[in-house]
């Protein structure tokens, strides 16, 4: 069965300079975007019982540009007012030059790496002094955790926003040929919105091993995987897929 329609549960890429645009064209597929999940930052008051004054800290680990936003929004809500005090670590440059949305771009302040946590190790060892404050998710990746406490770097891990199910009921009555999930909780929002959901003749294409994964356990099936050697980006993996059925 050929694939002309696709749904991907990501927002749409600003630029029409997109893989997925390419992909559209060549083929002459409708692709449209839409997110499953979305961000909510959690408010001061629900914060405060955490306990963490952000105060006493000097250093901060940004992992994301979510991070940072709910970073400097927990900040305004707290009237912390000492942000030019800190230094930043930032697990990209392109997350780097996004505080400058925030704070004055200074490179004695401001550090970062290539893209993984790995990469700050060398420059957080040179501030090991410092107790990092980590903003994060309440679904996050544990393995950055482990990584910094495995290299001696204290910190305390700061939740600060979460993760929650979009409202797709408008999709209620719409059919794709193609979903394309980029993590479990996609597929977590797909059946809370849709919990009689069925697959039948709908390809499920699934990004990372974690949401393949949550794709068997929701006894769905998977029809296009990436990351894979022939494919290290889903747009490579759904165009290879698209060769075979589209014939």
């Amino acid at each position: 069965m050929k694939v002309k329609t696709i749904l991907v549960t990501q927002p749409k890429p600003e630029s029409d300079k997109s893989p997925y645009n390419d992909l559209a064209k060549k083929y002459n597929l409708k692709i449209d975007f839409r997110e499953f999940i979305h961000v909510e930052g959690i408010p001061a008051n629900v914060f405060r019982k955490d306990k963490i004054n952000i105060s006493e800290f000097s250093a901060v680990i940004l992992t994301s540009r979510h991070a940072a936003d709910h970073f400097f929004r927990i900040c305004t809500e707290m009237r912390i007012s000492n942000l030019d005090q800190f230094k930043y670590f930032c697990i990209s440059e392109s997350t780097a030059f996004y505080l400058q949305k925030y704070v004055v771009y200074r490179k004695r302040k401001i550090f970062y790496g290539k893209s993984t946590i790995i990469d700050l190790i060398d420059v957080l060892k040179k501030h090991k002094k410092e107790v990092f404050l980590l903003p994060c998710s309440d679904i996050h990746k544990q393995d950055i955790s482990d990584t910094l406490t495995g290299f001696g770097i204290i910190h305390i891990k700061a939740i600060l926003y979460r993760t929650v199910c979009s409202d797709l009921s408008d999709l209620a009555n719409v059919n794709y040929d193609m979903l394309v999930f980029f993590s479990p909780s996609g597929i977590t929002s797909l059946l809370k919105n849709f919990p009689k959901f069925k697959q039948n003749e709908t390809r499920i294409a699934a990004f990372g091993a974690t949401t393949s994964q949550a794709v068997n356990e929701a006894s769905l099936k998977v029809d296009v995987m990436a990351p894979v050697p022939e494919a290290p980006s889903m747009t490579m993996a759904i165009e290879q897929y698209i060769k075979k059925v589209n014939k």
